[in-house]
């Protein structure tokens, strides 16, 4: 049984909610409450750990659980970046160019055993297994994108997440206009909202003198977690209502 959520645009803003918040609340726990990229990174993993294994336990989809697991895979990659980034030192260009190595590795390994890097065709645990250890390694990648873009690059938060975004609008544009493959698509939109959610997270909470709004993490995250809880409980819903009447 497919336990992923159709592809829609209420699933890319659930999406772009979920990364940004990501950005914020992986930044709250090292940087705000000064628990350091170390301890805050195995404290994520942690939560990741137990949301994946809730999930392939459960029989049939459900976006609380789902969206949980998202939000772990964002935090978790927040903080891992940074980790890779700044503590061991290896600078954003390096740290994106191992994560893109190893995102290809994970992929290619994943369509060699299942045939398939489509989202549809997730219907088994080993395929499951696959698909949440690309979304880990594509949502930490796009961190270590987004701080690139915004401090290397010299874009800026907001000139970063202009960027990004414009790539997304060329995406959805191709969706429509082109044959190119969908799960090209789909991984390529993945991955870049990951930085849109990092540069537009960094945008709200870094400080006015550093080209940000200085919303806070705090106050930006608990925003965030708002907008999320209503997206995902409507979605909740939904699915609620469609087992129902089937």
């Amino acid at each position: 049984m497919n336990k992923l959520p159709e592809i829609t645009i209420a699933f890319w803003i659930t999406k772009i909610c979920a990364t940004t918040l990501g950005e914020t609340g992986g930044d709250l726990l090292a940087q705000t409450l000064d628990l350091g990229y170390v301890l805050s990174s195995v404290i994520f993993l942690s939560l990741f750990f137990v949301a994946f294994f809730i999930q392939i336990s459960a029989k049939r989809y459900n976006p609380l659980i789902y969206w949980f697991v998202i939000i772990t895979t964002s935090t978790a990659g927040t903080t891992i970046s940074d980790l890779m980034d700044r503590t061991l030192a290896l600078g954003y260009a390096t740290g994106a160019s191992i994560l893109a190595l190893l995102l290809v590795c994970v992929l290619s390994v994943w369509k060699l055993s299942e045939k398939s890097l489509s989202v549809t065709s997730v219907r088994s645990v080993k395929a499951e297994r696959f698909y949440w250890a690309a979304i880990l390694v594509s949502n930490t990648l796009g961190t270590a994108l987004g701080d690139f873009l915004a401090d290397n690059s010299g874009l800026g938060f907001s000139g970063g997440a202009m960027l990004i975004g414009s790539l997304l609008l060329l995406i959805v544009l191709a969706h429509y206009f082109t044959r190119i493959s969908g799960v090209v698509l789909f991984w390529s939109a993945f991955v870049l909202t990951r930085p849109f959610g990092a540069t537009f997270g960094d945008y709200l909470t870094k400080p006015i003198d550093k080209g940000g709004l200085d919303v806070g993490t705090t106050l930006s995250s608990a925003l965030l977690f708002c907008v999320m809880a209503i997206l995902v409980w409507r979605e909740y819903k939904t699915v609620i209502g469609k087992e129902k009447t089937s």
